[in-house]
């Protein structure tokens, strides 16, 4: 008796548990659209977005697997006969909403949401709520809505649409907040800062992170005038060229545009077209690689920036990055020294070289600029690459990038010696990247090279007054050695 209560009790437990199970499910899968009892939380929030859903259905009710989906307000343009939606979506005889067959696939979605995204921004009327993060939130929560299917979107992009038919539902954030690395190309290495010289071609590098559901991209660069975008004379080539981990090529006019020309004071900008962001079901690296030349506006001593950033989503949000080049000079003083005073000194003539064998073809390739005493690095030979000491004895050499170089005196003044070893002249950067010009081993910095030169000694020579006054010391000593010897004889006959 006792083993048969036990049983029992034991069937009567099982029994409410499975009885309470029931319950729970019933009220889990049934739903009315005027209680407002949905919500729709986001997860994995980005910081310093805002996030927005748009009623998009209305959900009558729903009861277990049965659903009945109507227009909700503001919508009925979308679904009309030969509009973006009704591509994607079909109503039925008595208006209830659904996916047409072969239409639920993910990158239909995706083209869905985008679509009901472009024209939800656009339209009056339709149920909407913004709600925004700080940089520390990492959830989105909307509560009190009515059951319904519902798009998201957020700043970065469409994420999709969405039901509530389970009242509470948490949908992932898909996208992400791309980034933008900017970098140059130099000896097979990617760094930040490079010295060069005028005429210098400067390689860049830019790597984008695409995220899913990219939208909006467009890449903008803006050079200093110190730099000139390389371009091409062909309007097919682009001057610049993507590829991703795949080395797949997007291509020139179909995938991107170029503008060289924008209205907002940038160099250029690429606008990458909605169509082939669409196609990338996963984040990818695209690299894009272009140049410039170094032209003779870019200041000496000073950066020549270039900065590149990424707007994107649906409020021009941007990342940015830049890179900076810096090209120097020299500055010579010639000179005579009288007394403590420094004279300069004109008419003496140098080159430039790279090597202190100062060789023939290794001289710096120079040409005069438009102020006296001044001399700008060519990137081909124009000249005799001869510089000439002014009046004033100072010149300057302007666009040299970091290194050593040979200051050669090949003809000094008239009436002066000519130096007779090259002057070693090192330039270098310190920590904030201002040029440092030490000489020959000195370490200690200088603003200018000084370049002195003495005057040579004149010498005896015949015919001239140094023999004169020999000579008549000579006649003198003869005349006197007469008198001596005629005075002798005298004497001698007395």
């Amino acid at each position: 008796m006792k083993l048969i209560k036990k049983i029992a009790a034991i069937m009567f437990a099982f029994m409410m548990v499975v009885s309470m199970s029931c319950n729970v499910k019933a009220e889990e899968t049934e739903g009315i659209y005027g209680q407002k009892d949905g919500s729709i939380t986001i997860t994995g929030a980005l910081p310093d977005q805002t996030y927005t859903i748009y009623e998009m259905l209305k959900l009558e009710s729903f009861s277990g697997d049965n659903y009945s989906y109507t227009i909700a307000d503001g919508w009925k343009e979308f679904f009309k006969d030969g509009a973006d939606g009704a591509k994607y979506m079909q109503k039925d005889e008595n208006g209830y909403m659904s996916f047409i067959a072969g239409k639920k696939g993910d990158s239909d979605i995706r083209e869905f949401a985008q679509k009901a995204l472009a024209y939800a921004k656009k339209t009056k009327g339709i149920n909407t709520q913004n709600k925004s993060t700080n940089v520390n939130d990492t959830t989105v929560t909307f509560n009190n809505l009515p059951l319904g299917y519902y798009l998201v979107g957020s700043t970065t992009g469409a994420l999709c649409g969405l039901d509530t038919t389970h009242k509470t539902v948490e949908i992932a954030e898909k996208n992400s907040v791309p980034t933008v690395t900017k970098k140059i190309i130099e000896d097979n290495r990617l760094v930040e800062t490079n010295t060069v010289n005028y005429g210098d071609i400067v390689n860049f590098q830019v790597d984008i992170n695409i995220g899913k559901g990219a939208k909006n991209y467009v890449l903008h660069d803006k050079m200093d005038q110190g730099l000139t975008l390389n371009t091409s004379t062909s309007p097919n080539i682009s001057p610049i060229n993507f590829h991703d981990q795949s080395n797949k090529n997007p291509s020139y006019n179909t995938d991107f545009t170029v503008n060289t020309a924008p209205d907002d004071g940038c160099t250029f900008h690429v606008e990458f077209q909605e169509s082939y962001l669409n196609t990338l079901t996963e984040s990818v690296v695209l690299t894009g690689n272009y140049a410039a030349t170094v032209n003779e506006n870019a200041k000496i001593n000073e950066a020549i920036n270039n900065k590149t950033w990424l707007s994107y989503g649906d409020s021009n949000n941007k990342t940015e990055s830049k890179t900076e080049t810096y090209t120097y000079g020299i500055k010579v003083f010639k000179y005579t020294k009288n007394g403590e005073n420094k004279d300069g000194l004109k008419d003496a003539q140098f080159k430039l070289y790279t090597d202190k064998k100062c060789a023939n073809g290794d001289e710096v390739n120079l040409k005069n600029d438009t102020s006296v005493g001044t001399y700008l690095v060519a990137n081909t030979k124009t000249g005799d690459n001869i510089m000439i000491s002014p009046q004033s004895g100072r010149f300057e050499i302007k666009g040299l990038k970091a290194g050593t170089y040979y200051l050669k005196e090949i003809k000094a003044p008239t009436g002066y010696n000519k130096l007779a070893n090259p002057i070693k002249i090192t330039i270098s950067q310190d920590t904030t990247k201002n040029q440092v010009i030490t000489v020959g081993e000195d370490t200690n910095p200088v603003d200018e090279v000084g370049v002195q030169n003495k005057s040579g000694t004149l010498l005896p020579h015949t015919g001239g007054a140094g023999t004169t006054m020999i000579y008549l010391v000579g006649a003198l000593l003869v005349l006197g050695s007469g008198v001596v010897l005629a005075s002798k004889r005298k004497s001698n006959s007395k």
